[in-house]
C-alpha cells in the first residue's frame, strides 16, 4: 500500500508533498539529502506534518498531484484539521 505524505521544514515552514510505498525509508532519504538536485536538500529540519496511508499507488499519486495543484498552505493545514477531506479525496480518486 502507498502513502501520501507532507513534510515541513521547521525553520522556514516550507512544505514538501510526496507519495511513496515505504514512508520510513523515504523520510530518511529526505533527511540525509540523498539527491543533490532535490528540493528537500536545501532545507535540513524536516518533520512529518501529515500522512495518509492505505492507498493504492495510483491513488496516492493522484491525491499528491491534487494537493500540489491546490497551492495552498491553508488547504494543507486543513488536511490535518479535518479528516473528512481525506475521505473525500479517497472517494474522488478511487482507482480500481
Amino acid at each position: 500500500m502507498a502513502v501520501v505524505y507532507i513534510i515541513q521544514d521547521e525553520e522556514t515552514e516550507k512544505f514538501y508533498i510526496g507519495s511513496c510505498l515505504d514512508l520510513q525509508t523515504r523520510l530518511e532519504q529526505h533527511l540525509q539529502g540523498i539527491s543533490a538536485q532535490a528540493f528537500t536538500v536545501r532545507f535540513k529540519k524536516w518533520r512529518l506534518f501529515y500522512s495518509a496511508d492505505g492507498l493504492s499507488y495510483k491513488q496516492a499519486r493522484a491525491i499528491e498531484v491534487h494537493i500540489k495543484r491546490m497551492k495552498s498552505k491553508k488547504y494543507i493545514e486543513d488536511l490535518n484539521r479535518y479528516p473528512e477531506i481525506l475521505e473525500k479525496l479517497r472517494f474522488n480518486y478511487f482507482c480500481h
